[in-house]
């Protein structure tokens, strides 16, 4: 069994949380080459309550994943005790329900207070019309109350320790004075990164700052900001660390540029260290943008190069694979999900028709909206079909698969179930697809273009004609409910639950 020793910030040095760099395949590199913790990217609150976490069997991993199928959030158990989930929040209810949702599969969760980006800082509204509110990152600097209230809540409401990473302010004493009053919350460390907002990576950085924290409070200090001014191999993290009399460092850029200067043994040859961070990317599914983003900031001044010009040009994972000369790896490796893919639906088939009820009547059939008229579907035709003969209202059963986040329903008429053996995208099409089994077992008509004379049509339209007519004689606009009924298809508002 394992034992989940509490996480310490004592003498440890840290991947520091980076956007667009400190997804899994970096974390896991860094790890690899001596980081004794890893911070996962900024994620912003109100985007991670729209996620949905799903076990990823073929990729061994924990997914959360946003509506649109988008994985926001990719951990794994190799990192599951070393990992610390930073949040962009302004909000302490927000911040305390993501850190419920992750807190079972990170060791810590961090508050981000130190981004002086636009997108933390300023509210903005995306394409989907999701408000994101302003005051994350920086921005709470300026607001003691709220910073207060989001790690207090965060403190008492769950079980991880907590962290916030912060920017000094213009003066020492105020820096000092608000850094003792987020020690009283209770968090387990604080990450100073040793520049004013304002101030960026080729401005000095503010040891002195940095040292008087250390000294005002008894919490654990990560000192960030040393890549430009200190840390060009491994040797210069201590001194950093020295500089600033911290606790811990934490390596931001130095780290981006090559993970491998966390080695005691010096760092790696830059081919090495990419070609290691690209295996974690195809062995993870790693997007293959996010990939090549990455390895445009180790090249740096190699972008110019032949190498340089086809990683620029690559348009895919294989791409990226071929550029470096692991086209067999990405194949191999690829083989081998597919193959996995295959024996986990094969298992999970098996283990649905030993578990399923036996009297589940089958076919395997699916729901194409472009075989039927507009507005009319299988199950408008059941729902016509049972209220003739003096059925109840059809009964829809729905499950999702976690491996392919696929969708079956099973629809209850007359006390026989019906279900189509083929999986579909979303919840409606199972139940169609469900709909169209039934009705073909029974010999009904399902609507179809090719039935001919639909009559649900004609049905609608004759009372659209005595609707108008009731109109043009003043009548009352109200139509009836019991004739509204006859074309609206009967859902459930229960959750789809996990096979």
């Amino acid at each position: 069994m394992t034992v989940n020793t509490p996480l310490c910030f004592r003498g440890k040095n840290i991947l520091a949380p980076m956007v667009r760099v400190g997804t899994l395949p970096m974390r896991l590199l860094a790890l690899d080459y001596g980081a004794d913790i890893v911070y996962c990217e900024e994620l912003i609150d109100i985007k991670m309550l729209q996620c949905k976490r799903v076990i990823n069997e073929v990729l061994e991993t924990v997914d959360f994943v946003a509506p649109n199928e988008r994985v926001v959030f990719r951990t794994c158990e190799r990192e599951r005790h070393c990992v610390v989930f930073q949040m962009g929040s302004a909000d302490a209810e927000r911040a305390l329900a993501v850190a419920k949702l992750v807190e079972s599969d990170v060791a810590g969760i961090d508050i981000n207070m130190g981004c002086p980006k636009e997108y933390s800082t300023k509210a903005m509204c995306n394409s989907s019309c999701v408000f994101s509110q302003g005051g994350m990152g920086a921005a709470l600097l300026s607001d003691p109350d709220k910073i207060e209230s989001i790690l207090t809540t965060l403190v008492k409401g769950i079980c991880k320790p907590v962290t916030c990473k912060i920017r000094i302010l213009p003066s020492v004493e105020d820096t000092v004075s608000l850094v003792k009053r987020i020690e009283k919350t209770g968090i387990a460390a604080i990450a100073v990164h040793g520049r004013k907002k304002e101030e960026r990576p080729q401005h000095p950085v503010h040891c002195d700052v940095i040292k008087a924290i250390s000294e005002a409070v008894s919490i654990p200090v990560i000192a960030n900001g040393g890549s430009h001014d200190f840390i060009k191999e491994y040797m210069d993290i201590e001194t950093f660390r020295k500089a600033t009399d911290a606790s811990s460092v934490m390596i931001a850029r130095a780290a981006m540029w090559n993970p491998s200067i966390f080695r005691k043994e010096g760092p790696f040859p830059l081919k090495k260290v990419m070609q290691d961070y690209i295996k974690y990317a195809v062995r993870y599914d790693n997007h293959y943008t996010n990939t090549k983003y990455c390895l445009c900031q180790m090249l740096r001044e190699q972008l110019e190069t032949t190498q340089g010009k086809k990683l620029h040009a690559a348009q895919s994972t294989q791409e990226i694979c071929e550029a470096f000369e692991m086209a067999d790896f990405y194949e191999e490796t690829t083989a081998i999900f597919e193959a996995k893919k295959t024996s986990l639906e094969t298992k999970i088939q098996d283990e649905d028709d030993q578990i399923e009820d036996p009297d589940v009547i089958k076919m395997a059939v699916r729901f194409d909206k472009r075989e039927y008229p507009p507005q009319i579907t299988p199950k408008m035709y059941l729902l016509e079909w049972c209220r003739k003969e003096k059925h109840p209202q059809p009964v829809y059963e729905t499950v999702q698969r976690p491996l392919d986040r696929l969708f079956c329903s099973v629809v209850t008429v007359a006390d026989q179930k019906y279900r189509s053996t083929l999986w579909d995208k979303s919840k409606k099409l199972a139940e169609q697809a469900a709909a169209i089994v039934c009705l073909r077992t029974l010999g009904v008509p399902e609507g179809k273009l090719c039935e001919g004379e639909n009559h649900l049509i004609n049905k609608r339209k004759r009372e659209d004609l005595e609707h108008l007519n009731n109109r043009d004689h003043g009548k009352d606009l109200a139509e009836p409910s019991h004739k509204k009924a006859n074309f609206t298809e009967e859902t459930s508002d229960m959750n789809v639950p996990q096979m």
